[in-house]
């Protein structure tokens, strides 16, 4: 295998048939699910990190991402209590990842044109095409999924049913814009750091790159993506999460971003960033070692067809 000593400023994609875009809006919909389900523990540790206020007395629920995973398990009903939420975050994962995964490929196939090569600007605008589409999707299923999480935390653990009655159709848009302010940068930094490690490990002369360099470069992509994007993921929990007595309430992201600074300093717009990191390396290096794969089967399959 042949690599350049340095990644390159273009990348140049090897002759293939290109699956269609309703494959890849399948392809994109299971993998999800595979990659979701396998990181979903760390996702709940990460969810109660971010969520957790310091007391008055500096005292705090959870010491670290180990002491938070061990007083669930203890506390919430065993390692099945490190899976509420799931069920909402399978609803929506599936769409989400589909419209994410389909429409980067999409817009990059149509910014691209009959060019041999696309650039990183191109790259860059089609992931903000991607993270601005898959919004829909998203903010519905993680606020469910946030409030599930939440929910045994002192209290009643609540049902899927319960909490999408009690937020109702509006309520699950609720933070869509720091959704939006989270998902948008998050995706312009990731598809476009994954293309140019991706085309690093490709060679130049067969195209062929193996499903090891694939999951390596969705785990370099996903750790800086995901440290780029955590202070406004902070921030979208906490404008998510329904407020306990006590607690203070948000009235949008200005005055999230207000009180958190004044009360816990800017610290606080940091938590979570060690279990964010563990969710979203893996969870895009699996999701697109999967897609790859799909693609590959979805467009050998379409072509042979056509033949």
């Amino acid at each position: 295998m042949s690599n350049n000593s340095q990644v390159p400023t273009k990348v140049q994609y090897e002759e293939q048939p290109k699956p269609p875009f309703y494959a890849n809006l399948i392809a994109g919909g299971i993998a999800g699910i595979i990659g979701a389900t396998t990181i979903f523990p760390i996702d709940m540790i990460k969810t109660r990190l971010q969520n957790q206020k310091v007391l008055p007395n500096g005292q705090r629920t959870y010491n670290g991402a180990l002491d938070c995973a061990r007083k669930i398990i203890a506390n919430e009903g065993g390692v099945r209590a490190l899976y509420r939420g799931l069920s909402a975050n399978l609803v929506g994962i599936t769409p989400e990842k589909a419209l994410k995964l389909a429409v980067n490929d999409q817009l990059r196939q149509i910014l691209q044109g009959d060019a041999k090569t696309i650039t990183i600007g191109q790259e860059v605008l089609a992931g903000a095409g991607a993270g601005f589409c898959q919004v829909i999707a998203t903010n519905p299923m993680e606020i469910v999924k946030i409030r599930m999480q939440i929910s045994g935390e002192g209290g009643a653990k609540a049902s899927l049913r319960e909490v999408v009655s009690e937020l109702g159709l509006r309520g699950l848009y609720k933070g869509t814009a720091a959704t939006l302010l989270r998902d948008v940068p998050f995706s312009m930094v990731y598809f476009s750091m994954y293309a140019r490690i991706k085309g690093y490990f490709t060679d130049k002369q067969t195209g062929h790159i193996s499903l090891g360099h694939i999951l390596l470069s969705g785990i370099i992509a996903g750790s800086f993506a995901a440290s780029f994007s955590t202070p406004m993921d902070v921030i979208k929990t906490r404008i998510q999460v329904k407020p306990k007595p006590g607690d203070p309430t948000y009235n949008g992201i200005i005055d999230c971003v207000q009180k958190t600074l004044k009360n816990e300093g800017p610290k606080a717009f940091t938590k979570g960033l060690v279990p964010r990191i563990m969710i979203i390396s893996p969870l895009f290096g699996i999701t697109l070692v999967v897609y790859e794969i799909q693609k590959k089967i979805f467009a050998y399959t379409h072509n042979k067809n056509k033949q």
